[in-house]
């Protein structure tokens, strides 16, 4: 068949046998997305068995889990993201800290505090470099934000993240943090590693197939909000890891690698309340704005809460 053809019969298949009420914008969507689908299978001359095959492969990930885990692989979260800066510059909202990828492994409902919290429960304090995590939050005037929402996640000493790991005690590291008067925030925790998709799940086994790592560079996560503020997806990395401009993930952005500072100085540590020297990494965040005509900065999808 030639595309025409394939339009009509998407066309006769989808609005033609419509009855009662339709959800229109569903309507155009399934209408494009099954005819490009189509129109692949035959420019690709896809055989039945291959066609089953994918149907298959989407069952197994949906029931791994691993969809949010593909997306981010195969560059979708990315190109949402890429999508949402072209949205902001064409309102001339520039200039603001760079989005990133949220990933698939947020849970909603961390402990709150003012100013300074500890993020991790101690239990690996033998196994990893103590860290304090610390910046200001801008306005979009570039004045410091009070009460700011800084959400941070990131995974352990085995690049594994609590709740999705049993092991781990609720929450650890992960908290909520509202900004000091001087729009300050801080945190303790401890240094993160990378991790990379299961060797044997759904994600790598397409991965491989591709001739691609499945390996992310150590990492932590921001969501950062505020009212008048358009909200901040983002996450920074770790300077200096093997995989820090290697992503398979696509994640890693140019204004997201704060240095690492090995701190050693007898009185600093006594003040952060440590016993031996700890790595400190310093964030500062810029917002955007929040303008009527921009497109929603909050995004809805499906997440864990606890």
């Amino acid at each position: 068949m030639n595309h025409a053809q394939i339009d009509q019969l998407v066309k006769t298949f989808i609005q033609d046998k419509a009855e009662g009420d339709v959800n229109h914008r569903v309507q155009t969507v399934v209408v494009r997305l099954l005819g490009d689908l189509f129109k692949a299978i035959e420019d690709l001359d896809l055989q039945p068995a291959e066609i089953w095959k994918g149907i298959e492969y989407l069952t197994d990930a949906g029931k791994a889990n691993e969809l949010g885990l593909l997306a981010a692989g195969l560059g979708l979260e990315r190109f949402i993201d890429i999508r949402s800066d072209e949205a902001e510059a064409r309102l001339g909202l520039t200039g603001g800290t760079p989005r990133t990828i949220e990933g698939p492994l947020y849970v909603a409902g961390a402990p709150e505090s003012i100013g300074f919290t500890r993020m991790d429960d101690g239990t690996e304090s033998d196994k990893a470099d103590p860290l304090i995590i610390e910046g200001t939050v801008y306005d979009a005037d570039g004045k410091p934000l009070q009460n700011a929402k800084v959400e941070i996640w990131h995974a352990n000493t085995n690049g594994c993240y609590s709740y999705f790991d049993k092991s781990q005690s609720a929450f650890n590291l992960r908290r909520t943090i509202y900004t000091d008067a001087n729009g300050h925030y801080k945190a303790q925790s401890i240094m993160p590693v990378g991790y990379a998709c299961p060797p044997e799940g759904t994600t790598q086994a397409l991965l491989d197939m591709l001739g691609r790592h499945g390996n992310r560079p150590a990492h932590i996560h921001y969501f950062i909000s505020a009212p008048g503020h358009r909200k901040l997806t983002t996450q920074i990395n770790i300077d200096g890891d093997e995989y820090l401009w290697d992503d398979f993930a696509f994640a890693s952005r140019e204004g997201l690698v704060p240095p690492v500072n090995e701190i050693t100085d007898p009185d600093l540590i006594k003040q952060n309340g440590l016993e031996r020297p700890y790595k400190n990494i310093v964030f500062d965040i810029h917002l955007l704005k929040d303008i009527q005509e921009a497109p929603s900065s909050v995004v809805e999808r499906r997440r864990a809460a606890a």
